[in-house]
């Protein structure tokens, strides 16, 4: 080995690479309007283990969640069975609506993904979940260098960190996997750039 070739591979080896699995929760019980406690339907339940076939070849190391049970326990399956504990990061919790159930749902969402800055009374913007999921995100990086991670999440956080990355992503990409539950988007990190977004369906597995 030469002296640039010796050069160029010790590059290589100081890159950390993150990989995180970002897992959008399975169906849950719309019946429920309490936003943390909801829990996943039936249907939510049975799909829950797509998401522990898909991770069965994957290595992961650590597994976090939003605080709300429809994120925690569609990532409890694979957790259980792989003997991981579940951490939860208050940051990744899903974007606050308002104090009351929001009938006209899609006019909502529209509103919200054509300003950043539009919210309800005692909602959240986006702007305002982009900025507390990243920061979320910015301290997991620190914190698991190198390691692959599992984070339970939910629609529209997640899509707003696709959009930190990729702002060509919008509400027509939103309404593609508003009702595609369980999802997965895997990033992969340079150190704490990201290099690369790649989205799984599991239905199509």
């Amino acid at each position: 080995m030469n002296f640039m070739e010796q050069a160029n591979w010790n590059l290589t080896r100081t890159i950390i690479m993150t990989t995180i699995y970002f897992v959008r929760h399975a169906e849950p019980n719309y019946n429920n309007h309490d936003d943390i406690l909801r829990e996943l339907s039936e249907k939510g339940l049975k799909d829950r283990e797509l998401v522990t076939d898909f991770f069965i070849d994957k290595q992961i190391d650590i597994v976090l969640s939003s605080p709300y049970k429809r994120a925690v326990d569609t990532v409890l399956d694979f957790a259980e069975k792989n003997g991981k504990d579940i951490l939860i990061v208050e940051g990744f919790k899903e974007r606050r609506v308002d104090s009351d159930w929001i009938v006209d749902f899609d006019s909502f969402c529209k509103k919200q993904w054509e300003d950043f800055d539009y919210k309800l009374s005692d909602g959240e913007c986006l702007k305002e979940v982009q900025s507390r999921n990243i920061v979320a995100l910015d301290n997991v990086l620190s914190s698991y260098k190198d390691k692959n991670i599992v984070i339970g999440s939910h629609g529209t956080a997640l899509s707003t960190i696709i959009n930190y990355y990729d702002k060509s992503f919008g509400y027509n990409d939103f309404e593609k996997i508003r009702f595609l539950m369980p999802w997965i988007v895997e990033f992969s990190f340079e150190d704490k750039k990201c290099v690369g977004i790649r989205m799984h369906n599991l239905f199509e597995y």
